[in-house]
């Protein structure tokens, strides 16, 4: 067996954490932005083009509600037979349903069995991504030394940025392509060549041993029959604690990515090319400094940088509606890398090892799962349609900045009573 502390065996553990948040974030970014260019042309045809939209941007969000159920299901599964197992099953489980997608013909060939089909691969999608973060966090942070469980920790959540900027920028060569030919065939090529990466990451955790800790708790004879009904029957409190902390997490970046999209082009009248490269600069930016939040956090501790990053993003909302406001490209950038790029950095960075040392070893993967699955569909899912609520209610973005404040405030009041069990990692 490899020594589970070999520099060799340390670089292929990060990376096999890494490709698995990569590619779930690639086609989480990628399923959206061709939902709203293609989908409601090739697949939810309809005589009225605002119907053919909205069902595209249905099949968009029914992930965020289908995940918490792959996520209970994969979670079981961790729990009962191991993290390494579990997430060779989510990854090809995703890498199939994905470049299916890619392969679907479109209405005008198969009629209604094109969105029928359509719908029923995003929906494998989201059972396997719902599993896959808990699996990847914890192939990390349950092989990770003592000393370097933050930063080990921060690896899959730079997935997110990467794959936002991968899904954008694949996405923009192939807008490059006349209509015609993006319609028929280019949209397709960025879905069929994930199918590289997934490979790519079964071949690296194929290669891997299962986690030190998964391993004490065989050893010991802990594995639960039944993890999530010992979740919520035994760590209900750590499970509502971990939903309140995602929330000043994955509420900011759906206003700072996805809201900011539509609100600077369609209210303030900046073009669509400068929005999106403010969001990519931001993306570049916090995806150096996650991991650096991460290895910071192994220093000063998980819960006082989360705590320092809450207090700030809390403080910063009524400035960057400001800036945004201010009518100056500059200032736009300026807000959008302060906001994504820096100020979301550590709260992002500490997150998933922060949960996983709330719980105990013998329900972690249903624990993290349930906190950060839930809490993504309560405050991550919601936060663009809240907010675009708000602004056409009120016509200002003042209640929006107090919502993402109130998100904050609730973040702070369950990190409060959150008591950490690091002793419960292996340290072999």
């Amino acid at each position: 067996m490899e020594n589970a502390h070999d520099p060799k065996t340390m670089r292929k553990i990060l990376i096999a954490s890494l490709t698995g948040s990569v590619i779930e974030w690639f086609d989480f970014f990628l399923y959206g932005t061709v939902a709203a260019l293609v989908f409601n042309q090739i697949f939810f045809v309809s005589d009225d083009p605002a119907i053919g939209l909205i069902l595209s941007y249905a099949s968009f969000a029914l992930t965020f509600f289908i995940r918490p159920f792959g996520g209970v299901l994969f979670s079981h599964i961790g729990d009962r037979i191991g993290r390494k197992k579990t997430l060779v099953l989510t990854l090809s489980l995703m890498g199939i349903a994905t470049m299916a997608i890619g392969l679907l013909p479109s209405y005008h060939t198969i009629g209604i069995w094109a969105p029928i089909l359509l719908i029923f691969f995003r929906l494998l999608q989201g059972i396997g991504i719902g599993g896959e973060w808990g699996g990847a966090l914890l192939l990390a942070v349950e092989y990770a030394p003592k000393e370097k469980r933050g930063f080990f920790g921060s690896v899959p959540q730079v997935g997110i940025p990467i794959g936002m900027v991968l899904g954008t920028l694949v996405l923009s060569l192939m807008t490059l392509l006349p209509d015609e030919q993006f319609l028929e065939w280019g949209w397709r090529i960025p879905f069929i060549l994930s199918a590289l990466l997934v490979v790519l990451g079964l071949w690296i955790r194929n290669g891997i041993d299962e986690t030190p800790t998964f391993k004490a708790v065989q050893k010991e004879g802990k594995v639960p029959k039944m993890p999530i009904i010992d979740t919520l029957r035994y760590h209900w409190r750590e499970v509502l604690i971990a939903i309140g902390a995602k929330f000043v997490e994955t509420a900011p970046f759906y206003i700072f990515s996805t809201f900011i999209v539509s609100y600077a082009t369609l209210n303030l009248g900046f073009s669509k090319t400068t929005t999106l490269t403010a969001v990519m600069v931001a993306s570049v930016i916090t995806s150096i400094l996650i991991p650096i939040m991460g290895a910071f956090s192994d220093r000063v501790g998980r819960k006082k940088l989360y705590v320092v990053g809450t207090i700030v993003m809390i403080l910063y909302m009524f400035p960057y509606f400001w800036m945004v406001n201010q009518d100056s490209v500059l200032l736009l950038v300026i807000a959008t890398i302060l906001g994504l790029g820096v100020i979301w950095a550590p709260i992002t960075a500490v997150l998933g090892t922060f949960f996983s040392e709330i719980f105990a070893p013998e329900i972690r993967y249903t624990g993290v799962t349930l906190g950060y699955q839930i809490g993504a569909a309560l405050a991550g899912g919601t936060a663009p349609l809240i907010a675009v609520t708000f602004l056409s209610y009120f016509d200002s973005y003042v209640p929006i900045a107090i919502y993402i404040m109130l998100t904050g405030v609730i973040s702070l009041v369950a990190i409060a009573f959150a008591k950490n069990k690091k002793s419960s990692f292996s340290e072999s």
